[in-house]
């Protein structure tokens, strides 16, 4: 048998971090991130314990990877989503309402990654992160920012103030009165975006994640294919 190509070993690497990401996310949503183990989540993937850690340094890089792939996807899928606009005012609020609906949506997520953030390695430079960053940029541009440097770090800080105040336990703040805030401060309408209580065309996808971990994101998911 003739040794396998670097292209097609490059792809094997790529769709095995794809699944760890996945298996991280899908893991700690249902467990938090204490109760999940990196055997866990290598068994959940189908991977061998060691091939983590030749990804990623330990656990928290990896769910950090992990929950910034699922913002940048998601948040990707909202700005992209028909009908396609050039619209700088309904992109802003395409990207509010992607990352509080997020919130919303995986909460137990959302509070274990802000509590992440929280710990002294800070962020985790991948290239999840950066990706997101990327876009949070193009989102600042787009709506009208002269100085995208001063103006991309204050969105960031944004969203992540609404999102920490959204999952906070006990006493969490509505989605409305964030958006509401977030909305007036970015000058939008109340009706752009995905008013609350209004479903983003072609629905939403909350227990199947695959499409967000898929190594080629535009090819179609075979009818079956497991998480």
């Amino acid at each position: 048998m003739s040794p396998r190509s670097a292209s097609v070993n490059e792809e094997l690497r790529r769709r095995s971090r794809e699944r760890l990401l996945q298996a991280a996310v899908e893991l700690v949503s249902e467990r938090g991130y204490e109760a999940t183990t990196l055997g866990d989540i290598a068994d959940r993937a189908g991977s061998a314990r060691g091939l983590v850690s030749y990804y990623f340094p330990g656990k928290r890089q990896l769910v950090q990877s992990a929950v910034h792939r699922l913002m940048h996807r998601t948040l990707e899928e909202a700005l992209e989503r028909e009908p396609r606009t050039e619209d700088g005012r309904e992109r802003m609020a395409r990207a509010i309402d992607g990352i509080l609906g997020l919130a919303r949506d995986r909460t137990v997520l959302m509070r274990q990654h802000m509590a992440g953030l929280l710990q002294a390695e800070g962020f985790v430079q991948c290239p999840e992160q950066q990706r997101l960053a990327e876009l949070l940029r193009d989102t600042a541009a787009r709506h009208g920012s002269q100085d995208v440097g001063h103006d991309y770090p204050m969105l960031r800080s944004q969203l992540m103030g609404a999102v920490y105040a959204m999952v906070l336990p006990n006493v969490p703040l509505p989605l409305t009165t964030l958006r509401a805030e977030l909305f007036a401060r970015y000058r939008l309408d109340w009706e752009q975006g995905v008013p609350p209580g209004a479903e983003a065309p072609g629905g939403r996808s909350d227990t199947d994640l695959s499409r967000f971990f898929a190594t080629d994101p535009t090819a179609p998911r075979s009818e079956g294919q497991s998480k």
